[in-house]
């Protein structure tokens, strides 16, 4: 009885790091990726551009980086169902 669990919990798993993998490589992931980090490009160059401070200037990956990486839950789970 307790193999026949693992078994089912190990396919289970299975699928789920299926799933995590075809995100990872998916074309929607990488082009929202894109999308919103040249969205906070623009937003965060509009904002700065009267400094010349490297470090406003060295911001701009981190957060786009932590938008996407924030945003993309929802979009995942969109993605996910159509798959």
């Amino acid at each position: 009885m307790d193999i026949e669990k693992e078994i089912k919990d190990i396919k289970e798993r299975n699928k789920r790091v299926e799933l995590d993998k075809k995100w990872e490589t998916s074309w929607t992931r990488k082009i929202c990726i894109c999308i919103l980090t040249y969205i906070v490009v623009i937003i965060y160059s509009y904002i700065i551009r009267y400094s010349d401070n490297i470090l406003f200037s060295s911001l701009v990956p981190v957060i786009g980086f932590a938008l996407s990486t924030l945003s993309l839950k929802y979009i995942r789970k969109i993605w996910e169902k159509r798959v």
